[in-house]
């Protein structure tokens, strides 16, 4: 039986030679371990033998199931220990990271090595913290007027709402939280209805509706928007430029951002995706070109507060990308679990995710007929997380949250609460819990958890 991945011990071979600012900030070539290529053999495909290799690759305890992917999730050991080298180099080197060579030519390899497996271009990709970082760079960085309109949802994290909330304050924007459609089991959701929310309030208001920001998947409900449709059919032929909330679609979804179209995606790096803390994706379409001609009217229609980037002529990107003295194992280690995912296939890991995800809410709604299961299992709509109260008093915070407890301290299921407003004029919140299947889980994991919420079921109903 062949391992999932080989450690290969070699050196990266960075950019030494060149023209302007990449040249003049060449790293050295022992300023970083060396990143092995993973090596798989076509066994490994064979159906169960990847996935069972794959968990080999993860340190999680054995004696318990981790399941709250959609908050963090784990870095594979592989990844893990390229991390660790990489970090002892730093600090037994610090003066060849340093920023008097700055990240050009490093950070450019490591955005050509992720850029593809999302269906983007380098020059598109900037490597961030995280989601709300990259969500932040964009709105903070357009030039809102007063009177604008943001069309958004009532599901919306935080990191989002929050900077909208901001410009909404400081500009004068107006901040629309749309109701979208919920999935309760027994009324099931459409594309067609989330396409229509967005169709009906663009001609609602107008020419004032200058940005539509929505997540891809709903962290509450878990929930996959149909992106792709809404920029397409929505924003697209209105001139309205789309912010994608891929909180939950970096890792887990077999993403091709062109294909999507839209303006601008950010995600995390440390979720689906497995990578490191404080690190994450941001795309932006083309360099923004297609937001200047859709802001025709505006002089400077998003704004980069990174003068000397731009004096050196550098892309949109690397004025994104700059911030001086940055963390290169972290974002090396980012770089070397998208590459770890590419080579698996993205298209087999979001059809495992989705696999074991069917499992789980086939296997609750059975379990719990008469439960609201709030993710849907409707093609298009599904994703890894699922959202269920199996109580009858949905807005009992309580209750849910002893379920969650019971669950991990005596079943060793990890999982997490979430709530949110069925309806948006909701006066209480629907509580629920949250869980995510990945693709270091197994079938018998999903059926041990459905057979242990049951036991705790009958506890405490």
């Amino acid at each position: 039986m062949s391992s999932a991945l080989t450690s290969v011990t070699s050196r990266r071979q960075f950019l030494k030679a060149g023209s302007g600012v990449a040249a003049a900030m060449a790293l050295p070539s022992s300023a970083m371990a060396a990143v092995a290529e993973p090596e798989w053999r076509a066994s490994d495909f064979r159906p169960n033998k990847l996935w069972q290799s794959l968990r080999r690759e993860f340190i999680l305890p054995k004696d318990s199931c981790y399941m709250n992917i959609g908050t963090t999730g784990s870095i594979p050991r592989t990844v893990l220990d390229k991390l660790e080298r990489n970090n002892r180099l730093v600090a037994r080197d610090p003066y060849a990271m340093g920023d008097k060579f700055g990240p050009f030519p490093h950070v450019t390899q490591m955005i050509a090595d992720v850029a593809p497996g999302f269906g983007a271009e380098p020059h598109e990709i900037v490597l961030s913290r995280n989601t709300t970082d990259g969500i932040c760079s964009i709105i903070g960085g357009l030039q809102f007027e007063a009177g604008d309109v943001v069309l958004t949802t009532h599901h919306e994290h935080i990191g989002l709402t929050s900077p909208l909330h901001v410009v909404s304050e400081r500009y004068g924007v107006e901040v629309i939280e749309l109701e979208i459609p919920v999935d309760t089991g027994a009324n099931s959701v459409t594309e067609d209805q989330f396409v229509q929310v967005f169709a009906d309030a663009v001609a609602l208001y107008g020419s004032r509706v200058r940005l539509l920001a929505f997540s891809h998947i709903t962290y509450k409900t878990g929930t996959t928007l149909p992106a792709k449709r809404i920029c397409k059919e929505v924003a697209i032929p209105n001139q309205i430029p789309t912010l994608v909330d891929g909180a939950h679609g970096i890792g887990m979804l077999d993403l091709d951002f062109h294909d999507m179209d839209c303006d601008f995606y950010a995600g995390p790096g440390h979720k689906w995706q497995c990578g490191p803390g404080a690190s994450g994706i941001l795309y932006v379409r083309d360099n923004a070109e297609r937001l200047k001609q859709f802001w025709y009217d505006r002089p400077q229609p998003l704004h980069i507060i990174n003068s000397s980037m731009a004096a050196m002529n550098q892309p949109l990107n690397m004025q994104l990308q700059y911030v001086g003295n940055d963390n290169f194992p972290m974002k090396q280690a980012l770089a070397d679990v998208c590459k770890m995912w590419d080579q698996i296939g993205r298209d087999r890991i979001e059809q495992r995710v989705l696999e074991l995800s069917a499992r789980l809410k086939r296997g609750l709604a059975k379990a719990f007929p008469e439960a609201a299961i709030y993710s849907p299992l409707v093609t298009g709509l599904e994703s890894g997380l699922t959202t269920i109260n199996p109580f009858y008093d949905q807005a009992d915070r309580d209750l849910i949250a002893q379920m969650n407890s019971e669950l991990r301290e005596r079943h060793g299921f990890t999982i997490r609460t979430v709530n949110f407003k069925l309806r948006a004029d909701d006066a209480f919140d629907t509580h629920a819990l949250r869980i995510s299947t990945h693709l270091f889980h197994s079938e018998e994991e999903v059926d041990q958890l459905v057979k242990a919420m049951k036991r705790v079921y009958r506890q405490l109903a």
